[in-house]
C-alpha cells in the first residue's frame, strides 16, 4: 500500500515537471518525503537508497512505473521511413 502511494506520487512529480507546474511539483515532493519518514523501514532498502538520493526516475522504474518516464523518438529508428 505505501510503495502503491510513493509510486502515484513520483508519478504526479514527473507530470509536474513535464507541464512546468512548481505547485504540483512541491505537493509531490512533499508527499514522497512525508511517505519515506514515515514508513521508511518498511520500504525495500534498494527504494529506500533511491529516495535518499533523490533518484525519483530510479524509484519510479523499481515501482514498475519506468514506462511513465521512457523517452519516445520522434521518428522511427534509423530515421524517417520515407522512401526516395
Amino acid at each position: 500500500m505505501t510503495e502503491a502511494k510513493i509510486k502515484a506520487a513520483l508519478i504526479q512529480l514527473h507530470a509536474g515537471i513535464k507541464n512546468s507546474d512548481g505547485p504540483a511539483i512541491s505537493a509531490a515532493l512533499t508527499e514522497i518525503e512525508a511517505l519515506q519518514a514515515a514508513h521508511s523501514p518498511e520500504l525495500h532498502p534498494r527504494l529506500q537508497h533511491f529516495l535518499a538520493g533523490r533518484s525519483y526516475a530510479k524509484a519510479l522504474a523499481y515501482l514498475g512505473g519506468g514506462d511513465d518516464l521512457a523517452a519516445k523518438p520522434a521518428s522511427p529508428p534509423g530515421g524517417c521511413s520515407t522512401n526516395p
